[in-house]
């Protein structure tokens, strides 16, 4: 007789704990399956660790409800558990005429989403805000932050522990499907391969989440679930650096990404960073020929800074939906009821701004399990 249990949960990211510590509180017994030997050590890890607004994503979208509303959530779980942060605030910095009208076009898209604290600067009145950087405009989102994502998911993990949530590390999911109204899941780990059974089973997995979501019998290429691999590179400044700016600095959005930021981290590092350009394998070094095109996007607001300043960092990988060449792509959040696999629940591409939104998320996830 095969162990069977009410809701398996595939990855323990922060989406993956937040979920399971949402879904738990409802009394079910959860399992996380997760590949790697702990919890967060991918994207969820490596990544500018900010808390977004919610200005860059169109209105009505998933990523704009969910990272409105998983700010709020996410600034007063930080405030009631002692998680650190600081809402520091984010300055979007304009170079030239053309880049004062994508900031116009933010401000009027963020205000839509619901971020009503928007301010369109004058180059003086961003100069008095940040007086060593130089742009020509500025965008400030005061309800920006940072915060320590490492406390953030130590927390989300021993309060889903303490909810009854059983972890299994080392375990990968290899084979999914359906059995009568339940699944059969299929798993290895190093004793072997085994199975069990799960009333509802949440796709987590992130990176992999396009391949679960296929193993579960889903044709990813009809279903536009294929993920592309977003590598994004971090450098860091120089010591003399430290306490730099007050404010995230942000130039205007690229296609794959925000573009390279400027952060000063809670210990008053500076970093600068992510690049954004797609790969094809997963790789987390950090290739130092990059350094000279870190240097000149920095040199646009920080022209004091000097090449020799910068050093490299960390590096972390995006699971986007949107390729290369395509615009826009939501989080694919859905039980996949319309294809025949009621309580199979997929969270696909879920990138930026998944951190900001997680505890959102988790809720959206639980209102789908209830």
């Amino acid at each position: 007789m095969l162990t069977e249990i009410d809701v398996a949960i595939i990855g323990a990211g922060v989406i993956g704990l937040a979920t399971a510590h949402e879904i738990a509180q409802g009394k079910k017994q959860v399992f996380v399956f997760e590949k790697n030997r702990t919890f967060g050590l991918e994207t969820s890890s490596r990544n500018s660790e900010v808390i977004h607004a919610g200005i860059y994503y169109p209105r009505d979208s998933l990523k704009a409800r969910l990272c409105v509303e998983g700010k709020t959530l996410l600034y007063d779980l930080c405030d009631r558990h002692d998680i650190r942060y600081k809402k520091c605030g984010k300055l979007i910095v304009a170079a030239d005429e053309n880049e004062i009208r994508w900031l116009e076009e933010l401000h009027e898209q963020g205000t839509k989403n619901g971020v009503d604290d928007l301010v369109l600067l004058s180059r003086t009145e961003a100069k008095k805000l940040e007086p060593r950087i130089e742009a020509r405009a500025g965008l400030l989102s005061p309800s920006s932050g940072i915060l320590d994502s490492h406390g953030l998911l130590s927390f989300l993990h021993s309060q889903a522990r303490e909810k009854g949530v059983q972890f299994v590390f080392g375990t990968e999911v290899i084979g999914i499907e359906r059995a009568g109204a339940k699944y059969k899941v299929h798993i290895r780990d190093r004793d072997g391969v085994s199975a069990f059974v799960a009333h509802i089973v949440v796709n987590c997995a992130g990176l992999n989440s396009d391949r679960i979501a296929q193993l579960a019998g889903i044709d990813i290429t009809e279903s536009s679930y294929e993920l592309h691999y977003c590598k994004g590179e971090y450098f860091s400044l120089d010591s003399k650096y430290r306490n730099l700016m007050a404010r995230l600095i942000y130039p205007t959005p690229e296609q794959a990404g925000h573009g390279i930021h400027w952060r000063q981290a809670l210990d008053g590092r500076v970093l600068l960073g992510p690049s954004a350009y797609y790969v094809e394998t997963v790789d987390y070094s950090v290739d130092e020929t990059h350094k000279e095109y870190f240097h000149s996007s920095a040199k646009r607001f920080l022209p004091f800074v000097e090449l020799e300043d910068l050093a490299p960092e960390s590096a972390g990988i995006r699971p986007k939906l949107q390729g290369p060449d395509d615009g826009f792509r939501d989080f694919v959040i859905t039980d996949e009821e319309r294809v025949g696999l009621p309580g199979l629940i997929n969270l696909i591409g879920i990138e930026s701004p998944g951190l900001t939104a997680a505890l959102a998320i988790a809720r959206f996830v639980g209102r789908m399990t209830s």
